[in-house]
């Protein structure tokens, strides 16, 4: 492995920009040594913290010491600096949403290549826990084949920060939360998207949605219902996945979960009938006693790689991206089909996601 050090300096030292600061202290391959940002105060926080505060974006691109720009700003003007950063020679991790559309990120990855710099989207959520455990039990088919996945995310906040209640600044949860969602899906799911269909949310009167809801149809037959909600007193869980052979659900970042599958040691017994409401079901009765098993959930499945370690080896030319360019095109171009879904009401179908 090699010794050396890439040197990263943080355009937009907010909240997720200083946070990439303690991601960045677990590698070491990679370390911060300077920031920028338009206000002031920013500004004094990150010399505080002990890196070099630059007065401007041009006098960090001028700096030699600097390897790497990692873009953490409103989304609208991630392009412009990423292209502005290639051009002195330097390569980029940039937040997500990498840009406000496909083509614009299609710009970005002509820039990179035309000053064979890397450019990296942080995707990050492929490395949360709970996603790795739903990708193993997907992957090693702990519960049979999956036929239904629905991912959903809920908070009662309404939408947090400035920008993201501006449409300009590529403000919204389809960008803000649904590029995380709709990530995990495509980059585990080997099978391409056929249909999706879609709803925005627009209760709290901003000009950006406060949540969504998809539909995607894959062609190998897994059908995902993908929800994001910013106004749910009471959450649903964070996971629920359907196999052939259980039913698994994973409520919360915590793990809280569990497997029911069937017993295949009991002797099938016919549900009892119950009272559900005026009638009687024995369609809708809990399974017979000894037909199921609980079961714990899996342990997730392991990444080769944390973010940061895989740039550097990236740079060196030691390693794949795990966060593939391709990839993200992707997700950026479902993005655009559920926007389009929304705005037509209807299910969209025979659109291209996987072209260059």
């Amino acid at each position: 492995m090699s010794s050396i050090k890439h040197t990263v300096a943080i355009v937009g030292y907010g909240g997720m920009g200083s946070y990439h600061t303690q991601l960045i202290k677990e590698s070491d391959r990679v370390v911060v040594t300077g920031a920028f940002d338009l206000l002031e105060n920013r500004r004094a926080l990150a010399e505080e913290a002990g890196y070099t505060a630059y007065s401007s974006y041009e006098e960090l691109l001028a700096d030699p010491a600097v390897d790497i720009v990692l873009i953490a700003t409103p989304n609208d003007v991630h392009k412009d600096i990423a292209l502005q950063a290639f051009e002195a020679g330097k390569h980029v991790v940039c937040e997500k949403p990498v840009a406000m559309s496909s083509a614009e990120f299609i710009e970005m990855q002509a820039a990179a290549e035309s000053a064979e710099r890397v450019l990296m989207v942080h995707q990050n959520r492929r490395w949360d826990e709970d996603f790795r455990v739903i990708r193993e039990m997907y992957e090693q088919a702990t519960i049979g084949s999956l036929f239904q996945i629905e991912s959903r995310v809920h908070g009662a906040n309404g939408i947090p920060g400035d920008w993201r209640h501006v449409k300009e600044q590529g403000g919204g949860m389809l960008l803000d939360w649904g590029v995380h969602l709709l990530d995990q899906l495509l980059f585990m799911i080997d099978s391409k998207v056929s249909s999706v269909s879609s709803s925005l949310s627009f209760v709290l009167g901003n000009n950006v949605d406060d949540g969504f809801d998809a539909v995607l149809q894959f062609e190998n037959g897994i059908r995902a219902i993908v929800e994001v909600g910013t106004t749910n007193f009471i959450t649903m869980p964070r996971w629920y996945v359907k196999g052939t052979g259980g039913t698994a659900i994973i409520e919360d970042w915590s793990l809280r979960g569990r497997i029911v599958a069937p017993n295949h040691e009991s002797e099938k017994i016919e549900p009892t009938p119950i009272r559900a409401g005026v009638g009687l079901t024995k369609t809708m009765a809990p399974p017979s006693e000894g037909s199921t098993v609980l079961e714990d959930l899996p342990a997730a499945l392991e990444m080769p790689s944390s973010f940061y370690d895989n740039l550097a080896a990236v740079i060196e030319g030691a390693a794949e991206p795990i966060v593939k360019n391709a990839e993200v095109l992707r997700v950026l171009k479902l993005i655009e089909a559920i926007f389009e879904a929304a705005e037509r009401n209807e299910t969209v179908k025979n659109f291209d996601i996987y072209g260059a």
